[in-house]
């Protein structure tokens, strides 16, 4: 189980970790060693609520799959436990982030004296461009 909250975690049969090659460094144990995690979070079948299940979707952008199933890879390490944890810390971050709501914009108008100042800068930005004008009486 991977703990995100001190009273939100998440059980263990709703994610599932794989083990892979990965590419790069690692001598003779790239070739035989699995050592990249691939951490399966089933979003759409979780515990968590339904909003937060919503901003986790958006979060996650193209590592989330067409079924609700959310990816995590981990392959910076060259060591299983260590690429597991960053895995996991790098789920309970996105989950964390989903757990916040936004806060709610409150529509607000424009007060009296800002309507005066722009439409004042309007007329006197008017008249400097009024007053470029070639061809008047008195041009000669």
């Amino acid at each position: 189980m991977i703990p995100i909250t001190g009273r939100l975690v998440i059980p263990s049969h709703e994610y599932e970790e794989r083990f892979v090659r990965a590419s790069g460094p690692g001598g003779q144990n790239v070739n035989k060693v699995a050592t990249a995690v691939e951490l399966r979070f089933d979003v759409a079948a979780s515990s968590l609520a339904a909003d937060v299940k919503a901003r986790l979707a958006v979060l996650a952008g193209s590592r989330m799959t067409g079924d609700g199933v959310l990816v995590v890879d981990s392959r910076e390490y060259r060591t299983q436990a260590q690429n597991r944890e960053a895995a996991r810390a790098r789920l309970v971050d996105l989950v964390t982030r989903a757990l916040v709501r936004p806060k709610a914009r409150r529509p607000t108008k424009p007060g009296r004296g800002a309507k005066e100042r722009r439409l004042q800068s309007k007329r006197q930005r008017a008249g400097v461009k009024a007053g470029r004008g070639r061809g008047g009486p008195g041009d000669d």
